[in-house]
């Protein structure tokens, strides 16, 4: 089994109940918290593929004043502004997220990350 890994922030509660359910069941993942340390655009575009998502906004806090702060809507922006924006402002992007392997899936809710496990 590859190492589990989840991008974690401890002040959120899906972040901490995603975290429990793993542990409950069995795996003690690798903990990253993103946001002291945030993923670099190529780290984010590996993500992207590996949750297996439509859009690029799909794994974005959208409603975050970051969001439009930083000059982003959810038209007439490129991908590569989406990635800048969440390796420059790590709060744009959806937590948790569980990493196994080759696939990933956001927390929310929490029980979704256990179709990778």
């Amino acid at each position: 089994m590859s190492r589990v890994t989840i991008l974690h922030n401890p002040r959120c509660s899906k972040s901490r109940q995603t975290l429990a359910l793993l542990q409950e069941q069995g795996v003690e993942p690798d903990v990253i918290e993103y946001l002291k340390t945030p993923l670099t655009v190529d780290e984010l575009r590996t993500l992207y593929s590996k949750l297996n998502l439509k859009t690029v906004t799909a794994m974005m806090r959208t409603k975050e004043a970051e969001f439009k702060q930083a000059g982003l809507d959810l038209e007439n922006v490129s991908e590569d502004a989406y990635f800048q924006a969440m390796a420059e402002t790590p709060k744009l992007l959806e937590r948790p997220v569980v990493i196994n392997g080759a696939r990933a899936r956001i927390g929310r809710p929490p029980e979704a990350v256990l179709e990778i496990l």
